[in-house]
């Protein structure tokens, strides 16, 4: 099952389930959100709950699509209640993709990255045996719903950023339940945009090349991801391709599993917040920046893969200016 929301011509939230080859509305659903918090509270899955509400008139996705109607798959009623976080250096070859960032080693452990020596942790112990902890992942913050950018919207590069660049990957979305618990709504395909001059520069810099948007959908995957996703990452120009690669997720072509990295998210009380909405991005090994391609502002970003319904495209932007100069604290 694949769920997402459209805006109705009256400017109203309909929600949408794509499953047996059929479109249509779930009948009084607000919300994707609120449908999971009420699926988490009854104890019941999602899909059951769908069931039980009922399937509407058809919709016309697609159509909707190139109206620019699809909105973000689910948001929570208040931004700063929504957090969008991610790891790296979990998939095979993303260790690869870093070093070429940054700097080719030898493979000697004392003349190794600390990118390349993280990504062989995840090797050596990001698959526990089911029950067990493995390695904690790299871990990142991208910021609240405040920067969450709906499929076909411009992601804006903040005006001091020194590269704006597309990072196809699979998210996991979750609520918290009342009583604390995590519960995964499903996985969407996402692009977790990040500034990688900056991060390349030292990584250090890591952290501030990842403060700004993202956007994730059209669709949520209700239910467990595959093993062997196998999608494309291209760049557009002017209408015209720019730039085109494979990109692989799912377990089987991952350091760690789903488990491990939700664990290593989740074991912080901090994000056991009841009521709360998570979009934890899981990683790539596949950037255009690393075949030495600058987008730039107009270009668009498209991510696919068969298994999440509708293409994620999104164009660059940059945003203006947040303040003349240094940005200036007042004394109260």
């Amino acid at each position: 099952m694949l769920i997402s929301q459209i805006a109705a011509p009256d400017g109203k939230t309909v929600v949408v389930v794509r499953e047996d080859g059929q479109t249509r509305a779930v009948k009084g659903a607000v919300g994707v959100y609120e449908l999971a918090m009420e699926a988490a509270r009854a104890g019941k899955p999602l899909a059951a709950l769908i069931a039980e509400l009922g399937i509407g008139e058809k919709v016309d996705l697609e159509a909707a699509h190139a109206e620019g109607r699809v909105l973000l798959p689910v948001t929570h009623p208040d931004p700063a209640h929504m957090h969008l976080t991610g790891t790296g250096l979990t998939h095979l070859g993303s260790a690869a993709t870093r070093d070429a960032m940054h700097a080719a080693t030898a493979q000697k452990e004392e003349t190794l990255t600390d990118s390349m020596k993280m990504f062989r942790m995840g090797i050596e112990s990001g698959k526990p045996a089911d029950g067990e902890i493995g390695v904690q992942p790299e871990w990142f913050y991208k910021g609240n719903g405040t920067v969450a950018t709906a499929p076909g919207a411009p992601l804006l590069s903040p005006d001091f950023a020194l590269d704006g660049g597309e990072e196809p990957e699979i998210a996991g979305i979750y609520v918290i339940g009342d009583g604390g618990t995590p519960f995964r709504i499903g996985f969407a395909l996402s692009n977790e945009f990040s500034d990688h001059v900056t991060e390349r520069q030292n990584y250090l810099y890591l952290a501030h090349s990842k403060l700004r948007p993202a956007s994730f959908g059209p669709e949520i995957l209700v239910g467990e991801l595959p093993a062997d996703i196998r999608g494309a990452s291209r760049i557009r120009r002017a209408g015209k391709l720019l730039w085109e690669k494979l990109f692989l997720s799912g377990e089987g072509n991952m350091s760690h599993t789903i488990a491990n990295l939700e664990h290593h998210h989740f074991k912080y009380g901090l994000f056991r917040q009841p009521g709360d909405l998570h979009v934890h991005m899981f990683g790539t090994a596949t950037l255009s920046f690393a075949d030495k391609v600058r987008i730039e502002p107009g270009d668009v970003m498209e991510i696919e893969a068969s298994e999440f319904g509708l293409p994620l495209r999104n164009p660059l932007a940059i945003a203006a200016p947040s303040a003349p100069g240094a940005v200036r604290v007042r004394m109260l």
